[in-house]
């Protein structure tokens, strides 16, 4: 019998909405059959990702396309690990009046690139807080990364 895959997903939400996209997509990693841990970042030591078979990484834009500060220190903490190989992906709620919309989850692609881990899939944005087709589209994300996990074993 195959064992199930273990994601890890850090979160940083200053409204909600991008904490309400990680409970939608931890739907999606479970209904496929995987466990899903949520951890907001402040409560999570980057070191934690090695215990998993895959890491979901979602964050609010700030500022003009900027990840938020709530990232930085797990940021410095990612750069020591050995990511290589490490699969992962990225989500986000942003404000498209912005000139970067959702700018975090590519900053947070990049930086999860640079240290080696293998970005699975595309990075979700959703404007402000998932409509109901959004959280569809969260559940689907998630499961699509628990059956890209399921691939690798």
């Amino acid at each position: 019998m195959r064992e199930m895959s273990r994601v890890l997903i850090v979160y940083a939400s200053l409204t909600g909405n991008t904490e309400e996209m990680a409970e939608f997509i931890a739907e999606g990693i479970r209904a496929a059959g995987s466990t899903a841990d949520l951890k907001e970042v402040e409560q999570c030591n980057a070191s934690e990702m090695m215990r998993y078979e895959g890491v979901l990484l979602g964050a609010y834009t700030w500022g003009d396309g900027e990840l938020p500060d709530e990232f930085e220190d797990f940021i410095d903490e990612m750069e020591e690990l050995e990511l290589e190989g490490r699969k992962a992906a990225v989500f986000g709620s942003g404000d498209t009046t912005y000139r970067l919309y959702c700018g975090a989850v590519d900053v947070l692609e990049e930086k999860l690139r640079e240290f080696g881990a293998v970005v699975e899939q595309e990075g979700l944005k959703v404007e402000y807080g998932p409509n109901a087709e959004e959280k569809q589209l969260c559940r689907e994300f998630g499961a699509r990364f628990a059956q890209s996990l399921l691939g690798a074993s």
